[in-house]
């Protein structure tokens, strides 16, 4: 991305920010879903990709409700940005509080903690992602996330500071050891740990059937697990017509670096489970499954897979 670029992306978001607040609710979500709409009809290469996605999970649907699929998949992504936007300015008690009142699983969460070894939580690109975390800072008294460093690096600030005032622990993704030296420090001291967890193009990631189809997913959190007997556990987020829907599954098993592929190939079963289940709330815009890549790309995946 060109400095130019990157700065109307970031000129972008801050004008997000600061009319999202503005606005009154109802025109603001007003707002963000004509502009979802727009970007429906004008068809780019994302709307076109998620699309494909789409297409991927609701196999049985025809051309008409792919169609209605993705222009409300782009409205749940709007929303989300909506929220993103608006949350900082938000009570954070009354949407822990809100978010309490419908999540499932917790119990498998505090008994995760009761063992004392730590919880590492994975997740997809769905529903929204922060709301869940400022439950969970409210509930745990705080957690550990990583984020990758964004250009310019003014954006990266913007969206650390945004997270950091939701209560999150950010550690900035740099393709050195120091992210992995704190998020094994802070499941050693029995916290827990959140990672978004559904797409890996890369040679690191860790082979796994999707809907059928091949593509690769970190290997990260089940590596974390192994290595420091935390309990792996999927999350599953989504929204309800006013609020949000999170589910924590019972834990991954896990207990050595060989069960690395086998627990990854787990989670994407559970994350299949609840993306199938509600697929608009799935904000996968990029190319995600392997038969989607160019042939050199699907070659040099092929290649690190043999070696």
């Amino acid at each position: 991305m060109s400095a130019l670029s990157q700065r109307f992306s970031e000129f972008g978001y801050v004008a997000g920010w600061r009319a999202s607040r503005m606005l009154p609710e109802s025109a603001a979500s007003t707002l963000f879903s004509l502009g979802a709409d727009f970007a429906a009809r004008r068809d780019g290469a994302g709307v076109q990709q998620l699309r494909r996605n789409l297409a991927r999970v609701v196999p049985q649907a025809d051309d008409a409700e792919l169609d209605e699929l993705t222009r409300r998949a782009l409205r749940s992504y709007a929303r989300y940005w909506q929220e993103t936007f608006r949350l900082p300015s938000m009570d954070h008690k009354e949407v822990s509080r809100k978010v309490a009142a419908s999540i499932t699983g917790v119990e498998n969460l505090d008994a995760a903690l009761a063992e004392g070894n730590g919880a590492v939580m994975a997740l997809p690109h769905s529903g929204n992602w922060d709301a869940a975390g400022v439950w969970l800072a409210d509930y745990l008294g705080g957690f550990t996330t990583v984020v990758e460093r964004l250009k310019p690096e003014s954006l990266y600030k913007r969206f650390v500071e945004y997270r950091e005032s939701l209560g999150f622990e950010i550690v900035p993704l740099t393709g050195s050891s120091t992210a992995m030296r704190v998020l094994l420090k802070r499941l050693r001291e029995n916290k827990a740990i959140c990672l978004v967890g559904d797409r890996d193009l890369t040679n690191s990631g860790i082979p796994v059937k999707f809907f059928g189809e091949q593509t690769r997913m970190p290997g990260g959190p089940a590596r974390l697990a192994a290595t420091t007997g935390a309990a792996l556990i999927p999350a599953g987020c989504w929204f309800t017509e006013d609020g949000w829907q999170i589910r924590l599954h019972p834990r991954i098993r896990v207990n050595a670096r060989e069960e690395v592929p086998a627990a990854t190939q787990a989670l994407a079963d559970i994350f299949a489970g609840d993306i199938a289940a509600h697929p608009t709330d799935w904000h996968m815009l990029q190319k995600f499954w392997i038969a989607d890549l160019e042939q050199d790309q699907q070659d040099a995946l092929g290649e690190a897979t043999k070696s």
